[in-house]
């Protein structure tokens, strides 16, 4: 994790920030965040000032709501978030990283069937209204069967027992620390983080509101999780790319 005083670059500053690239070279233009020049147009950035100059910035952005979301017409190629208040767009995820969601969407709906048979495995795309002003479309998610009355018409209204977001090489800042957040704050109980490129599974639990890595596996372990009896991923079956 960045350390909040360490000179970072823009491509690192955007990633805290959930931001593009463009955005952040705009603001450093305008004079809108403080950066230090290193040389012919080269910056570098400490994460504490940006956070604290638009912390005291005038310009505040309206906040998304769930209900203006909703009127955003679909567009393909692309999918769209509400993360507190703020839309975001990312491209479509890539062909291995549906490789890995499929294959570890089997496993779960394999486990969660035997151990809950009212319990429902979905995938995305589906919208999952956390609150007002955050709708997310976790790549798996989990709802047990006494959750069953979140299932709306055409999205879930509620927090799901587990999540589960494999990461992309656009998204692995939003994934590690903004839904973190925001799952945490919403009391998503098990929050997964999956990571193709490292080789890596690493499971979260809420515990006295915050989470706490409980469990972990890289590369071909077999990962056990304590609270979840008698489940056991294999490791080595989720990298298709091997």
């Amino acid at each position: 994790m960045l350390k909040s005083k360490e000179l970072i670059t823009a491509h690192q500053l955007a990633e805290e920030l959930n931001l593009s690239v463009d955005t952040i070279w705009r603001y450093t233009r305008d004079k809108k965040i403080p950066s230090v020049e290193i040389g012919n147009k080269q910056y570098r950035y400490k994460l504490d000032l940006v956070l604290s100059a638009l912390a005291s910035s005038n310009l505040e952005k309206e906040r998304v709501d769930f209900e203006s979301y909703s009127r955003i017409p679909w567009e393909s190629g692309y999918r769209l978030e509400v993360l507190d208040g703020e839309l975001v767009k990312d491209p479509s995820p890539n062909v291995n990283h549906q490789r890995v969601v499929l294959i570890l969407s089997e496993m779960l709906k394999k486990y969660f069937r035997a151990k809950d048979a009212d319990g429902e495995l979905f995938i995305a795309p589906l919208d999952v209204k956390l609150d007002q002003h955050t709708v997310v479309q976790p790549d798996l998610f989990y709802l047990s069967g006494e959750q069953k009355a979140l299932i709306k018409e055409s999205y879930i209204n509620g927090a799901p027992q587990l999540v589960v977001e494999v990461l992309s090489p656009f998204n692995r800042g939003k994934d590690r620390l903004q839904k973190l957040h925001l799952y945490q704050k919403a009391k998503v109980l098990h929050y997964w983080i999956v990571d193709p490129e490292d080789k890596t599974l690493e499971c979260y639990q809420l515990i006295e509101g915050l989470y706490s890595l409980i469990a972990y596996g890289i590369d071909d372990d077999l990962l056990e999780h304590q609270n979840f009896e008698g489940m056991r991923i294999e490791l080595n079956l989720l990298w298709p790319d091997r």
